[in-house]
Parts: structure tokens; sequence; C-alpha cells
């Protein structure tokens, strides 16, 4: 009897600590479920061009499952320096991740071809679009399905998908790609990326050079493919505020360092953000020859 009654408060302990781990476990699969789980992980990257040249200083950033990352900066901060690494387009440009390494889908990817990358899900735009002048925009987006191998009917289904997204290419879908506007080509070349069925795709300053209602329109279009097709996103961009608000979560480089990282909203309300990014200041603006403050107050490079 004595023996039963001492164990009593032991095995309620023991059951205790079993529901615990039991809730614990039930919540990691609840955040993994919920999309919560990083599709594309950089761990502490360092970047050197012609074997001398440090660009990417430590760098490390998480896009989640389903979501949509900003990555932003100045222009030479490093940002498309970055997205090359995930892409394996440094080596074109004599560039190399010399420390550091970069898992997609939980698979370390960083020394795969930029075509093998792609067939796993992962393809960037890249700035400028780069769209074949020569062919037409068909001609264009069906060239992204080169890696594909499920056939000509999956292909044709995706195509019109595409044109339902992007309207205007179906009105120039026999057009030169060359003499159509940047913002047509910029619709050609995120098109383009999405005919090869991909879960994350890496854009690289999608408003560059575009009407601000054309740079409306295609982050519109991005926010419904991430919504309705669960597309992830990582977003390279100098535009701080549009980015912000069609993204979830944001890092900001500077020098090749990530020097700031949160929510979207957070990032939005941040007054350092307000005013070196966002071009609001407060109350107290200072004058543009105060160099000396405009340094203490990026205080997150200390």
């Amino acid at each position: 009897m004595g023996n039963r009654a001492g164990g009593g408060p032991l095995i309620r302990l023991q059951l205790k600590v079993l529901r615990d781990m039991a809730n614990i476990v039930h919540a990691e699969g609840a955040a993994a479920a919920a999309g919560q789980a990083p599709v594309l992980s950089i761990n502490n990257i360092e970047v050197i061009y012609d074997h001398v040249i440090l660009v990417l200083k430590g760098v490390s950033l998480d896009v989640p499952q389903g979501g949509i990352t900003a990555l932003l900066g100045a222009n030479g901060a490093g940002k498309t320096t970055t997205l090359k690494a995930v892409s394996n387009l440094l080596k074109a440009e004599r560039g190399q991740v010399t420390k550091g390494s970069i898992t997609f889908k939980g698979e370390r990817v960083d020394t795969l071809n930029p075509n093998d990358l792609v067939r796993r899900g992962c393809i960037q735009v890249m700035e400028g679009r780069h769209c074949f002048g020569h062919l037409s925009v068909e001609e264009n987006l069906l060239t992204g399905a080169f890696t594909r191998k499920d056939g000509q009917a999956a292909i044709a289904n995706d195509l019109e998908m595409v044109y339902n997204y992007f309207p205007r290419l179906r009105e120039r879908r026999n057009s030169q790609a060359g003499y159509t506007s940047g913002g047509e080509q910029q619709m050609c070349a995120i098109g383009r990326a999405l005919m090869s069925k991909p879960t994350t795709i890496l854009l690289d300053e999608p408003s560059m050079g575009l009407a601000p209602q054309l740079v409306e329109e295609i982050f519109e279009i991005v926010k419904a493919l991430n919504d309705n097709e669960g597309v992830s996103f990582l977003l390279a961009e100098q535009n701080t505020n549009i980015a912000l608000r069609y993204a979830k979560y944001g890092y900001i480089l500077e020098n090749g360092r990530v020097v700031m990282d949160g929510e979207a909203q957070a990032l939005r309300d941040n007054e350092d953000v307000k005013e070196f990014y966002l071009g609001v200041s407060g109350e107290n603006r200072r004058s543009f020859r105060n160099v000396k403050a405009y340094k203490r107050r990026k205080r997150w490079l200390a």
C-alpha cells in the first residue's frame, strides 16, 4: 500500500511530462502544416568575386513555404548577389560562395547547376527582364517549360493559366517581345518563370524602370500567385514602400550584411526604416548636412 501511495505522484508527474511532450510535437506539426517551415534557407553565406572582393558577409535568411519575403536595401547592398548565390549563377560572373550553405526543401543546393535547381522548383527572374527580343511573347513563355517532362497538355494548361494572370500577354502573344513595353516584358519574364512550375520564385527588382501603376499591377499579380497557386517569393527590391506592403517578412541588407529583419508591418513602423528607406521623417527632422547624426542613427551597423 505504501509503495502504491508513494507511486501516485510520480505517475502523475510522468503523465504530465508525456502530455507536455505530446503538446510540443503537436505544436511543431501544426506549425509545419501551416506552412511555417522554410522552403529556402540561406545559412551564414559569404560570397567573393574574383577571389578577392568580399560582397556578402554572413548573410542568413529564411523563406517560408507559401510566403512572400522581401530582401531590401540600396543599390549595391548585395540583394542581386544573394539571389544569384541561391540560383547558382555566380560562376558566370567569377563569383563563388566560400562559406555557409543554402538549402531548398531540406536539400543543400549551392553546389547544383542552375538547371538542376529549376527542376527542383526554384527559379530566378533576373533584374532587367532579359526576354528573348527576337522571339514572340508566346515563344518566350514556352522556353520556360524546357525542363518539363509532363507532356504538351500540361504545358498548354499552364500557358492558359499564365494568360489568365496576365491578360495583356494574351493580346500580345504573337508580338515580338523586343518591341513590347517594359511592363509587358516584366510580365513575360514572370510568366516564363511560371511555365517551369516553380514552388519558389526569386524576383529581382520587378519595379525597376516601370510606371507606378504598372508596378502596382505586377505586385497584385505576385500576391494573387502567392494566394492562389501557393508560390513562395523571395523579392529583392529597392522600392521598400511597396515591397513591405505585399511581403509578410523582410530583411534589410547594408554593405553585404543583414542589418535588420522582422515582420513587414514592424519594419514599416520602425523609425529608422521610415527615415532611411521610406523617406518619412518625424517632427525632429534633421538637416541633410548633419552627416554625423545620420551615422549615429544607423545604430544597427555598430
